[in-house]
């Protein structure tokens, strides 16, 4: 079958597809990945098919959201905020995911994606989700997004329902002229919502079960079937600094926050010196679309470095406990220091913590340089963070994520 991905955000939304894309073309399939010029050639070096979408994440959504002050903590603001961002785009995003679709067979969506659900429908493609984070509302927890705390099992599974319908209100309007396109009536969220449950939609969520369990209550056509790890690049070669400054010594600490913004990315340089001088620890950090640039004999700033090279050569790793990089972290089986900024962040920092992998997270809020020295310490100096972390990656090592999406299509393919 022809399959289009739909993946809009950040890296860290884009990069575990072209590893389920790459593993789909090798069962036969023909994989198109739309997503945003930025991750173009990531895509087509591995194989993949791509179509252009508009947004350019790291430019508005990196930028305005530092200009925010996004790491205070507000998890409910930040989600929305990004969905508004999303939302300006969305005519011409919908134009983009119409003309990518009418060579496709099948859609994945996203959860930034769902626009594409609609395209779907007016085109007569079947199609399914391809998620990162719980969505589907339980009552087990309340929604990643939104609040590590559980606000009790009707609450938690009620929030998760009213905030997917509200996250849908900025698009109206450009759905409702999509639909119209499309030869398709006018429908309200919650009645799209709905007539997708009532149609058994089904969603395979691409994180481990030992990470996040699935809910009891969850319907039996959404599938936790393991993560989806990004194509390896097999032409990857380390720059000679930094394989020397590994070699150099003991093993370093790995520091990088992704795809999160810095609204002072001096002071956030500094503050990552002063941890590492204190911890007695040497470092490799990424600078990422912060554009961090700590200087000294036991830092060295790198640019992009596959996480499945690097991390394994880690003595532990500070985050911002993305999705993404929670579960490299986790593969790699090495202690963690989350440092979570917003949205499903602090969950997956939990989830760590859970795991007893880390010594504990630290909010970026309140991240300071004593703070992330003492934790490095500990992450470092307790051989359990490190006996538990290997037990996961043991774990994980046994689970094929890719699998569940094969087995939904082939019995999409079967009609």
């Amino acid at each position: 079958m022809r399959v289009l991905i739909i993946a809009v955000g950040s890296r860290g939304d884009v990069a575990p597809y072209t590893g389920l894309g790459v593993r789909l073309q090798r069962e036969g399939h023909r994989v198109t990945l739309a997503t945003h010029a930025l991750f173009e050639e990531s895509v087509v070096s591995r194989g993949l098919g791509f179509h252009g979408l508009p947004l350019d994440t790291r430019e508005e959504m990196a930028s305005r959201l530092a200009a925010g002050g996004a790491g205070g903590g507000d998890g409910l603001r930040v989600t929305l905020a990004v969905n508004r961002i999303v939302a300006e785009h969305a005519r011409a995003l919908g134009e983009a995911i119409v003309a990518a679709a009418r060579q496709a067979d099948v859609l994945l969506l996203t959860p930034a994606g769902w626009i594409g659900g609609h395209v779907a429908e007016g085109l007569g493609l079947p199609s399914m989700g391809v998620y990162l984070q719980p969505m589907t509302p339980t009552r087990e927890f309340a929604p990643a997004t939104v609040t590590t705390r559980s606000l009790g099992g009707w609450a938690n599974r009620w929030t998760a329902s009213a905030l997917l319908a509200a996250g849908q209100r900025p698009f109206r309007a450009a759905v409702g002229e999509l639909r119209h396109g499309l030869g398709l009536p006018p429908v309200k969220p919650g009645a799209w919502l709905a007539g997708l449950r009532a149609t058994r939609w089904p969603i395979c969520y691409g994180y481990s079960p030992a990470v996040v369990p699935q809910p009891a209550d969850w319907p039996e056509w959404n599938h936790t079937v393991g993560y989806w790890w990004p194509a390896t690049d097999q032409d990857f070669r380390p720059a000679p600094e930094l394989a020397d400054f590994i070699a150099a010594g003991p093993p370093p600490v790995y520091i990088g926050f992704g795809s999160m913004p810095a609204a002072d990315r001096e002071a956030l340089s500094a503050l990552i010196v002063a941890a590492v001088r204190r911890s007695g620890l040497r470092a490799v950090v990424s600078s990422g679309w912060a554009g961090l640039a700590p200087a000294g004999d036991d830092v060295l700033t790198v640019s992009e470095v596959p996480h499945d090279w690097l991390f394994p050569r880690m003595a532990a790793v500070v985050h911002h406990a993305g999705a993404g990089t929670t579960g490299a972290g986790l593969r790699a089986g090495v202690p963690a220091v989350p440092v979570p900024f917003m949205v499903d962040q602090p969950f997956w920092a939990g989830r760590l913590e859970r795991l007893g992998v880390t010594p504990g997270a630290i909010p970026f809020r309140s991240l300071s340089g004593d703070r992330l020295a003492a934790a490095l310490t500990e992450a470092t100096g307790d051989p359990r963070y490190r006996e538990r972390a290997t037990a996961v990656a043991g774990r994980l090592a046994t689970e094929d994520g890719a699998a569940g999406v094969l087995t939904v299509l082939e019995k999409i393919a079967r009609g």
